[in-house]
This record gives structure tokens, C-alpha cells and sequence, in this order.
């Protein structure tokens, strides 16, 4: 097989599809809500060129012993800092490689196509679009294949997205041109899932003008928020006030099946320059304006972290900067087959189905709750 008709359930990175020579590689989302590859064959030069960059297909990582710098962080702009999900690093690296003659490569939120997307900006305004996590799936294609390879580009995205851009920059030998960052990553749930908590909340503003993951309106360690935008009105939801699309996401409900089997990422894994999130933990559980894990894994990486104008770095050893983030990947919900029978295309369902859904699911890990607690008081 010299393309990547055989590849299901991948990690949806959409690289394949960049690289490919001949645009023979469409990336579409497949039955369970998840983008992933479809092959024209009859226009396949079999090239291999889509399995050389897949990250999917390809053990290990395309960066190799990296080394481990490691810093809190965050913006000393307070507008910045505000809207950014953490410290604001992140928007503060781009804003740095910009004025160095870079565009940057980021997602923002497509109000239309109700979809994250990977988009270029060349200039401070424009990538202001791209602060705040989007936890979903990004659409890759039409911005990654806006980059020329002959210029020099920031690339922001998860890290199996980043894992197989480095090997598709690698292959065509333009690795020095692309300053690369991912972040810490609990996965990507099912469209189905985005379109349906849609259909239930959209009604509810008046004509949709913005969406946000994080909102700091309660402050930074409560900022697990939803906030769905209208021209008057608006949804603001919390997780810790039981908001469903964090029900949904966090509780393993609609995970893409190779986060749960295949992600090699976790903690410190990454084939990135540069690794960003929030900095949960002891150190900073006091502040509520937010504070960013910066993680460099290149000498590129930390002289960038280094050269920070705009941004406050404080150095500590890597496991306080990532403390209260993920070492092993995330599982599926006891409930999984069945919410997965649920989500396809075309079917809606009820605020109320998901809250009867969350209550089995509560009764039926019972048992496995009072295993656990057992195993604790027999420890202690």
C-alpha cells in the first residue's frame, strides 16, 4: 500500500492530505464525527509521501531526544491575558515571531462552517482570532496548504498535528523554516457531539456571533465555561455547574478512538519547539488571572521562550510546570457504545436524554466507585 486508503480511525491531522503532490487526499469527517483521510485512486502516483509524514502510521516521535527547559509564563498585556484560557503565552509567541517576519499558522472558530479551523495570519489583528483553546477537532487542510515552504511560519496545533508536520517539513528539507508548538492534549470529541450541544443551545441566543471554551468571568481555575455569544443574549455555561459538553467531552463519552488507543503524546512526549497549557497545581493555585506551562524542547524553543517582550517567564523543574496534567491517555465511559449509536449526523437529541443518559452512567460505575474506595481504606 503505497497510500493512505487503509487508515482508519486516525488521529485526523490532515498533514496526508497537505503533502500530497497530486491533491489526490480529501480530509472529511467519517461515520463517528471525526476527520480522517479518503483517497482518489485513480489519481494515486503512489509517491508514499502520505505515509512518510503520518504520524498515525509512524512509531515513535519525529523529534528525538529533546531537551526539557521549563518556565510558568504569562502575558504582561492583562487584555491578552484576560481572553487566553491560560497566561497567554501562547498569542505572546506568535505576536514575537510576527514581528520577526513570520506568519503564524493558528486556529480560530468558523461561526459559519461550525467548525475550528487552521488559518494564516501575517499580522497582529489577525491572529488575535486565534487566542483561547478550541476543544475541537481543527479542519487542517485549506490552512495548511496555504504555507509556502519557501517562508518561515509559526505552527500552532495539537501534538499528533504537529508530530506529522515536522515530518512533512523534514521531507521536503525546510524543518529550519517553521518554529512549531503544541500543547498539552486530553483529545478531540466527535462533531456529532459539537453539532448536537449546538442544537440544543444555539435556540437560546439570538443569532450565534461567538463561541469560547474558556471564559475567566469566575476566574482562572474556574474557567471550564462554555459561552455561546448572540447579538443580546447569550449561554454561559460552567462544568462545575454541570455544563454537557464538558459532561460529554471529560467523562470519556465521545473520544476519537485513536486518543483513548494510539495518542504517544502525553506529559512530556512532543515533537514540538515549543509545548504551552495551563499550569495547574500548588505553585499558582492562588491566581486567577491565569498562568501558562511553557515547555522547550529545542534550543530554538527556549531562545524564542527567552526573547519574550511582552511575557513574564519564571523557570521551574518540569514536573511542577506540569503538574495536574495527563500521563496516560484519556478512557472511554462505561456508556461509550451506546452515546457512539447515538451521535451520527443526522440525529438530534434533548437536553433531557443526555441528563438520563448521565444518571445510568452514574449507577452503572457504582460498583467500580466502591472497588476503588475499598482499595483506599484497605491501603490506608
Amino acid at each position: 500500500m503505497k497510500n493512505v486508503s487503509d487508515v482508519k480511525d486516525c488521529f485526523g491531522c490532515g498533514v496526508c492530505a497537505t503533502a500530497c503532490p497530486k491533491t489526490t487526499i480529501s480530509i472529511k469527517l467519517n461515520k463517528n464525527g471525526f476527520y480522517e483521510p479518503q483517497v482518489d485512486e485513480s489519481r494515486c502516483i503512489d509517491c508514499a509521501i502520505c505515509r512518510n509524514v503520518c504520524s498515525f502510521i509512524n512509531l515513535g516521535l519525529s523529534l528525538e531526544n529533546p531537551e526539557t527547559v521549563s518556565y510558568a509564563s504569562w502575558s504582561n498585556d492583562d487584555n491578552i491575558r484576560q481572553q487566553a484560557s491560560s497566561g497567554g503565552v501562547g498569542f505572546e509567541i506568535g505576536r514575537y515571531l510576527i514581528g520577526k517576519g513570520y506568519k503564524a499558522c493558528g486556529v480560530r472558530y468558523n461561526i459559519e462552517k461550525r467548525r475550528a479551523e487552521h488559518y494564516i495570519a501575517d499580522n497582529i489583528k489577525d491572529y488575535k482570532a486565534s487566542i483561547g483553546s478550541k476543544y475541537i477537532q481543527s479542519y487542517t487542510f485549506e490552512g495548511f496548504k496555504a504555507i509556502n515552504l519557501k517562508e518561515k511560519y509559526l505552527v500552532t496545533g495539537t501534538p499528533c498535528q504537529i508530530d506529522s508536520f515536522r515530518r512533512y517539513v523534514r521531507k521536503f528539507r525546510k524543518e529550519d523554516n517553521f518554529v512549531l508548538v503544541d500543547f498539552f492534549c486530553h483529545g478531540v470529541p466527535s462533531m456529532w457531539m459539537w453539532y448536537n450541544y449546538l442544537h440544543i443551545n444555539q435556540p437560546k441566543v439570538d443569532g450565534l456571533r461567538s463561541v469560547t471554551w474558556r471564559n475567566k468571568r469566575t476566574g482562572w481555575h474556574d474557567s471550564w465555561a462554555m459561552n455561546l455569544q448572540g447579538k443580546t443574549k447569550e449561554v454561559y455555561s460552567l462544568m462545575s455547574k454541570d455544563d454537557l459538553f464538558y459532561r460529554l467531552f471529560l467523562g470519556g463519552w465521545c473520544m476519537n478512538p485513536a486518543c483513548v488507543k494510539n495518542c504517544k503524546f502525553k506529559y512530556r512526549a512532543s515533537s514540538a519547539d515549543i509545548r504551552i497549557g495551563d499550569l495547574w497545581g500548588n505553585t499558582y493555585k492562588d491566581d486567577e488571572k491565569g498562568v501558562s506551562a511553557a515547555i522547550a524542547f529545542t534550543e530554538k524553543g527556549n531562545q524564542i521562550l527567552r526573547e519574550l517582550e511582552y511575557c513574564t517567564l519564571r523557570p521551574h523543574p518540569f514536573e511542577v510546570v506540569a503538574e495536574g496534567q495527563m500521563k496516560q491517555n484519556a478512557g472511554n465511559a462505561l456508556l461509550y457504545p451506546v452515546i457512539k449509536a447515538l451521535l451520527n449526523q443526522s440525529q438530534r437529541h434533548s437536553q433531557s436524554t443526555w441528563d438520563l443518559l448521565t444518571k445510568v452512567q452514574f449507577y452503572l460505575s457504582i460498583p467500580s466507585i466502591l472497588k476503588y474506595k475499598i482499595k483506599q481504606i484497605l491501603g490506608k
